[in-house]
């Protein structure tokens, strides 16, 4: 995965991970699909998800993550944005990006 150089490769890098580290099959794994009800994830499983991301890709999710990120077209939207590889997303709250911005110097 360090060979990721686009926004694209970033989300199908996520893809991946998701589909590989918890068995979930990758017709689930719909961009609108929602981490937690659509593709199974428990709170934890997110968690962990994130802290696999951010350690791989050099990205930081600031605290509140969870209550801006619920699908997975959202999480991959948001790591892309963190890593510099994307516009800000218009789903998140102005306040976490001021947090995201804070963290991530990529992040513009």
């Amino acid at each position: 995965m360090a060979d990721v150089r686009n926004w694209q490769e970033l989300s199908r890098a996520i893809v991946k991970l998701i589909r590989d580290q918890y068995g979930i099959d990758e017709a689930i794994l719909k961009r609108t699909a929602v981490l937690e009800t659509d593709i199974g994830l428990t709170i934890d499983q997110v968690e962990a998800i994130l802290d696999y991301i951010s350690e791989t890709f050099e990205i930081r999710f600031p605290a509140g993550t969870l209550n801006e990120v619920l699908k997975l077209e959202e999480l991959c939207l948001l790591a892309c944005w963190l890593k510099g590889y994307y516009k800000q997303p218009s789903f998140i709250s102005d306040a976490y990006a001021g947090a995201c911005r804070a963290v991530n110097p990529g992040a513009q």
